[in-house]
């Protein structure tokens, strides 16, 4: 039985650009926490924007992994956090202005949600970030205060070529972190700590728990899933997923505007109270039969 879901926010549970969760959806989580079991996001975005996303409904995120695992929460109490060094952030904000792409480093307060860009390159920045209607950015930095940032990543104004280019020069040049896609469209390339991420993330909520990683489904649709789509066996990859994470997963439900991950919860809760098995569960994906992202 799945006592644990875990699901990406972004084009998986909440089309990207959308003000927030369905209605549907919040009823699932709803219905699925009903049964005793346990549900949480996990997510590439700070704790404090789950409020707008899920209505003010603190149930559906009380537990969850934010900033891509960096920020770890049971029950409403924070229980882990991996922070990233600001001289790394330092040496990736050295690296974009070299290359002069319209790509910025954003580091972030977990308390506001404000954002500061990390550059040299101010008056570019500002004539990008107007010509895009961002607006006047509120602070801009040289450098990242020394400190040690629990959310960062790379605000690309560039088209996807030049920002898979940024994200394997940053990879090869900055080997002590990660930078993934949070989505196929968001404009963004997040930022974590090598070798912590979602999946990481998951294995110590299902310890924390005291769940099975085979009680535990995973719901993602981008790269930045791929850990935590590969850290447990019943995987789950929304339609509109991309290319590796729709191979990764073991289990394909429908698409993220569809509402397919509501679906999905609302079948595993009947499969919980009934002792069946989630008919999602039994339709494994053919070869060659998935759809790629963005067709």
């Amino acid at each position: 039985m799945i006592k644990l879901v875990l699901t990406d926010i972004d084009d998986t549970l909440i089309p990207y650009g959308a003000p927030y969760a369905s209605e549907r959806t919040r009823r699932a989580i709803h219905g699925f926490l009903d049964e005793g079991l346990h549900f949480g996001p996990v997510s590439g975005r700070v704790p404090n924007a789950m409020g707008w996303m899920f209505g003010g409904d603190e149930r559906c995120f009380a537990t969850g992994a934010f900033a891509n695992g960096q920020v770890i929460r049971i029950d409403g109490e924070i229980v882990r956090e991996v922070p990233t060094d600001s001289e790394l952030l330092r040496e990736v904000a050295g690296v974009l202005d070299e290359l002069g792409y319209d790509a910025w480093l954003t580091v972030y307060s977990l308390d506001e949600c404000g954002v500061t860009f990390v550059t040299s390159r101010e008056e570019q920045l500002r004539d990008c970030l107007l010509r895009v209607g961002y607006g006047r950015p509120n602070r801009v930095v040289r450098e990242p205060r020394k400190f040690s940032y629990l959310k960062s990543n790379v605000y690309c104004v560039c088209s996807r070529a030049q920002m898979t280019l940024i994200r394997d020069v940053l990879r090869e040049r900055v080997g002590a972190l990660s930078f993934v896609f949070p989505s196929t469209v968001a404009p963004y390339i997040d930022i974590s700590p090598a070798g912590w991420g979602k999946g990481e993330a998951v294995q110590l909520m299902a310890g924390e728990l005291g769940v099975g990683l085979d009680e535990v489904a995973t719901f993602g649709d981008s790269e930045n899933d791929l850990s935590m789509i590969e850290a447990v066996p019943n995987s789950v990859a929304v339609a509109n997923a991309t290319e590796a994470v729709a191979r990764a997963a073991r289990w394909h439900v429908g698409r993220c505007a569809d509402d397919a991950v509501a679906l999905a919860l609302e079948d595993l809760a009947h499969a919980a109270r009934t002792g069946s098995t989630p008919s999602f569960m039994t339709r494994p994906l053919e070869p060659g039969s998935f759809v790629p992202a963005g067709s």
